[in-house]
C-alpha cells in the first residue's frame, strides 16, 4: 500500500527498513548499495550506478516505484537532496558549529574538531591509496613537457600549491588559474606531449570540470584528484586518485589532498631525477 511521497533521505530509509524483506533479490541488491553508496546514487547516471551495482537500468527504476516513487529521477532526487544537506552554506555551518559550543569558548572545539577531521582524513588515504597507482601519476607527471594544473573555488589552494612546488622543483608548469575567464584559452595552450592535473571534489566546480572536457577533446592525458569513481572527472580521467576528506561541522578538510599533491610534487622531482634524459 502507498504511503505518499518521500519527504527526505530518513523517510527513505524508514520506508525501505520496513519493505526491504519483502522486495524481490535484485531491488535488495539495489538497495544495500544504495545505501553504502549514497553519494554515488545522487551523482552517477542510471547506466553507471546499474553497472555498479551489479543491475540491469530497468531494475533501479522497479526499485523506486517499490517505494512508490514515478522513477529513478525521483529516487535520485531524494539522494541530492541529502548530499547538499551535508554541505549547507558556510553561514549555516558556522551557525550551527555556534549552536553546539555549549556555552564555553569556541577556539578550543573549533581547533579539537578540525585536528580530528584532518587526522581522520590522513588515516583513510593510508587505508586507500594504492601506491602503485600513484607511482602511476608521478610517472606520467615526469614525463610531461608541461603540467597543466586546474583546480577552483575549495582546492584552489592545493592547485597554487602543486604550481608553486613544481616550479620550485624544475618540473615546467602552468596553473590555469581561470582568471577574467580565460580558463579556456589557458587550456587550449595545452597539448598531447602535456599532461593535466585536475582536482575537484564534491559537489564539483563547473569551472574545473569545463576546462576538463577541453583538455581531454585535445588529447591532453588527465590525472585527477577526486572523491568517487562516480565524480564527473571519472570518464576524462588517465589515472584517477580518490581522497576521501572527513569533515567538521560540514567544513571538510585538505589534508588528506596536501599530503598527496605534496606526495606527486616530490614524487616527481625524484622521478626525473633518476631518468638521466629528465
Amino acid at each position: 500500500m502507498s504511503q505518499g511521497r518521500l519527504q527526505d533521505f530518513d523517510d527513505f530509509s524508514s520506508r525501505l527498513a520496513t519493505r526491504f524483506e519483502r522486495l524481490p533479490k535484485r531491488l535488495r541488491q539495489v538497495a544495500s548499495f544504495a545505501t553504502e553508496h549514497p553519494d554515488e546514487i545522487a551523482l552517477g547516471t542510471a547506466a553507471t550506478i546499474a553497472s555498479r551495482a551489479g543491475v540491469q537500468p530497468s531494475t533501479l527504476v522497479r526499485f523506486a516505484k517499490a517505494l512508490d516513487l514515478g522513477g529513478f529521477s525521483d529516487l535520485q532526487q531524494v539522494f541530492r537532496a541529502r548530499l547538499k544537506e551535508r554541505f549547507p552554506d558556510y553561514r549555516q555551518r558556522v551557525a550551527s558549529l555556534r549552536a553546539s559550543d555549549g556555552g564555553g569558548t569556541l577556539s578550543g572545539p573549533l581547533l579539537a574538531g578540525f585536528a580530528d577531521a584532518a587526522v581522520v582524513s590522513i588515516d583513510r588515504l593510508r587505508a586507500s591509496a594504492d601506491p602503485h597507482l600513484i607511482d602511476k601519476a608521478i610517472d606520467r607527471l615526469a614525463g610531461a613537457d608541461i603540467v597543466h594544473i586546474v583546480g577552483a573555488r575549495r582546492v584552489f589552494p592545493v592547485a597554487s600549491y602543486l604550481a608553486y612546488a613544481f616550479a620550485k622543483l624544475g618540473q615546467r608548469c602552468a596553473l590555469v588559474d581561470h582568471i577574467g575567464q580565460l580558463g579556456p584559452e589557458q587550456a587550449a595552450l595545452a597539448g598531447p606531449r602535456d599532461v593535466a592535473l585536475v582536482i575537484s571534489f564534491t559537489p564539483y566546480a563547473p569551472a574545473s570540470i569545463d576546462l576538463a572536457q577541453i583538455l581531454a577533446r585535445r588529447g591532453v592525458p588527465i590525472v585527477a584528484i577526486t572523491d568517487s569513481a562516480f565524480s564527473p572527472l571519472a570518464p576524462l580521467a588517465d589515472i584517477r586518485l580518490e581522497v576521501d576528506e572527513a569533515d567538521y561541522g560540514a567544513f571538510r578538510s585538505l589534508a588528506a589532498t596536501f599530503a598527496l599533491a605534496m606526495t606527486l610534487a616530490v614524487g616527481t622531482a625524484e622521478r626525473k631525477g633518476q631518468d638521466p634524459e629528465a
